[in-house]
């Protein structure tokens, strides 16, 4: 007897439309997943600098002469160049996490020694990607950090729905089921990671948001009060610039200024030094400091071009929502209480990429138990979630071989693409497995390599050598034992 062929059903546009929906949710989780992986790694992003240039010399303090020397130093540089004016000129000071001073100009950044002398480009590319990355998402700044502040404004909603969503969620915050169901487990340590981390994320989420959509507000204030000028809707809370002479003047006193903050501040410590339109009569100076105990990134201290003081902006006791708006930085990259903090803004930001990751991975398994499955999205979100990290690493490896200047912005983003694409037409190459296992042998390579070309015997640099190494063996142990529990 012959039988018909039976009719496979094609799918109305109501489940089309949903695919395309559940495509762009996986989108979305994966920018944000890319925000919290950068986000944690950038934390210690001078640390990183330092360790990317292990062989820079390196000073705890620099007196005002040597400031003085350094200016001179960098505009001679430019000057010899054959290079335009600069608008800005900018000293930072040395600190704890990096004991270097870096003096930045429109043309670029050097190091100088202690006595204020040219000691080599500043060169961290790969650390620059990583800023990068985490603030603008590597697209135009002012539209990257738009789209960065949204994904903040998602990521407070999706915090905030997902405890209301679980009502015993607060009760249950210590209590893990059996690690039998490793399905179970998994939603359990998704639900306790996002009870514990949830001060942070909220903090986190919340100051990324207004710290990123504020530059739309500026703009449509400068358009509708300053006739298009968007510095002067920011000149309430961050001052507003002096006038411009463009009139050539020799370069201003900067060492006068460092010693007025040393005598009548010393409870202050200068972290930059900036001259606005150097080498012009128009030229002014902005002293900020670091004040103790509190959570502004500085109080800015004004001086004209010969040194004298003149004012200073108030963002330490100046109107509250000056100080609040100066308080944002520093709670949100973790800039306060030196490596302790940093240390706990990385666990909790390991914690939040871990909430991201299971969160979409919980939302494509009930669709499997549905009978649903989606095997292109899983392949998708897996090649996010471990590829990401992969090729980071990559780029580092990159950088390594060809240098700071390396484009690490196209490699990696054509990278993902790739890797994603994979994973969406041939499902079984994203291997999760395989991945892990590249990423631990990838991170102990990379500091084995790092620690043996070290030219110095600095052990903050060494430390992160070791503290990759711990990871690595971490990846590969859990890797490992839960092959043998599955085995």
């Amino acid at each position: 007897m012959k039988h018909d062929p039976i009719a496979v059903p094609q799918p109305t546009l109501v489940q089309r439309a949903l695919a395309g929906h559940a495509a762009l949710g996986l989108l979305a989780g994966g920018l944000l997943y890319l925000i919290a992986l950068s986000g944690m790694l950038v934390v210690v992003h001078e640390r990183w600098q330092r360790w990317e240039q292990p062989a820079i010399a390196e000073t705890a303090t620099m007196t005002p002469d040597a400031v003085q020397a350094a200016v001179a130093t960098k505009a001679a540089i430019d000057t010899a160049a054959g290079r335009p004016a600069s608008t800005h000129l900018y000293v930072k000071m040395p600190s704890d996490a990096l004991p270097r001073t870096v003096v930045t100009s429109d043309h670029g950044a050097i190091y100088v020694d202690a006595d204020g002398r040219d000691v080599g480009p500043e060169a961290h590319g790969w650390t620059e990607f990583l800023v990068n990355l985490h603030t603008y998402l590597h697209l135009p700044m002012t539209l990257g950090i738009i789209v960065v502040g949204a994904l903040g404004v998602m990521l407070a909603a999706l915090t905030i729905t997902g405890v209301v969503a679980h009502p015993r969620i607060i009760r249950d915050a210590f209590r893990l089921r059996a690690r039998g169901n490793r399905q179970l487990a998994q939603a359990d340590w998704h639900n306790r990671l996002g009870v514990w981390t949830l001060p942070f994320v909220l903090a986190l989420a919340m100051t990324g948001a207004i710290i990123g959509l504020s530059s739309v507000g500026a703009t449509l204030l400068g358009k509708r009060y300053h006739a298009g000028d968007t510095l002067a809707a920011y000149a309430p809370i961050f001052g507003a610039e002096h006038p411009v002479d463009k009139r050539p003047a020799p370069l201003p006193n900067v060492a006068d200024p460092l010693r007025y903050m040393a005598s009548n501040h010393p409870a202050v410590t200068p972290t930059y030094v900036t001259i606005h339109d150097p080498g012009t009569r128009g030229q002014t100076i902005q002293m900020l400091a670091a004040h103790d105990r509190r959570l502004i990134y500085g109080e800015a201290y004004h001086f004209n071009a010969a040194g004298e003081y003149e004012d200073r902006l108030g963002l330490s006791d100046g109107p509250l929502g000056r100080q609040t708006a100066a308080s944002l930085y520093n709670l949100h990259f973790g800039n306060f209480g030196g490596l302790a903090i940093e240390l706990a803004y990385i666990a909790f930001g390991l914690a939040l990429c871990v909430v991201t990751a299971t969160g979409m991975s919980l939302w494509l398994q009930k669709r499997r138990r549905r009978g649903q499955p989606s095997p292109r999205l899983e392949g998708f979100w897996t090649m996010v979630v471990w590829g990401t990290p992969v090729l980071i690493v990559g780029t580092l490896w990159l950088r390594g071989v060809g240098g700071a200047e390396m484009p690490l912005v196209p490699v990696f983003w054509c990278g993902l693409a790739a890797l994603v694409a994979a994973g969406m037409v041939v499902p079984k190459l994203a291997d999760a497995r395989a991945l892990r296992l590249a990423l631990a042998a990838m991170i102990a390579v990379t500091a084995l390599v790092h620690f043996t070309l070290t030219p110095l015997a600095l052990p903050a640099v060494w430390a992160i050598d070791l503290a990759l190494l711990g990871v690595a063996a971490v990846l590969a142990a859990v890797e490992l034992g839960r092959k043998r529990a599955t085995s």
